[in-house]
């Protein structure tokens, strides 16, 4: 199955480097544990959403290639972004690693928690929302279709409200 993941950094780690260096480890940890990593978008830094003091984003989106069915790729994304130190404190807090299945290929589903995994909704129920994954989706999967709303990424990103993210080609490893 061919998986696209957000991932998302803006915290530092210490032993390991910037957040930027916290998401090219992450990617290769993805190669070792999950599946085969078919694409990389470029990275991109945003703001926080919603806006805080907190820092900036750094954020991109994976395509994966993985045998794994969606829950059990959600567990495992999970149990990395522990490896990486993240702490579910509150929503939006700031974190060391963030993962998010975006989609995969056109599945739809939304499925409860129980003993096989998390609950999960594909496609992500608010990615058409933001900048910083459909602007690296894009990198990815230009010609990937939204199935339920029936839109193209170009499309998505053209009805996005105006939002704080540039590429963040600029960052220091």
């Amino acid at each position: 199955m061919l998986y696209f993941i957000g991932l998302g950094s803006n915290l530092d780690i210490s032993g390991v480097g910037s957040s930027k260096t916290v998401l090219e480890a992450a990617v290769r940890q993805f190669c070792g544990e999950i599946g085969t990593v078919v694409k990389k978008s470029q990275w991109y830094e945003s703001e926080p959403i919603p806006v805080s003091d907190q820092p900036w984003f750094v954020n991109g989106v994976i395509a994966v290639e993985s045998q794994l069915k969606p829950k059990g790729l959600l567990r495992k994304a999970l149990e990395i972004e522990a490896e990486f130190g993240r702490k579910r404190s509150q929503a939006n807090a700031a974190r060391t690693l963030d993962v998010d299945i975006i989609a995969c290929g056109q599945l739809v589903c939304d499925t409860e928690a129980d003993e096989d995994g998390p609950a999960i909704t594909l496609p992500h129920p608010r990615m058409h929302n933001r900048a910083f994954v459909l602007l690296p989706m894009a990198d990815v999967a230009p010609d990937w279709h939204h199935p339920v709303l029936n839109e193209s990424i170009s499309t998505l990103i053209k009805a996005l409200p105006a939002q704080n993210i540039r590429i963040a080609e600029t960052i220091e490893d």
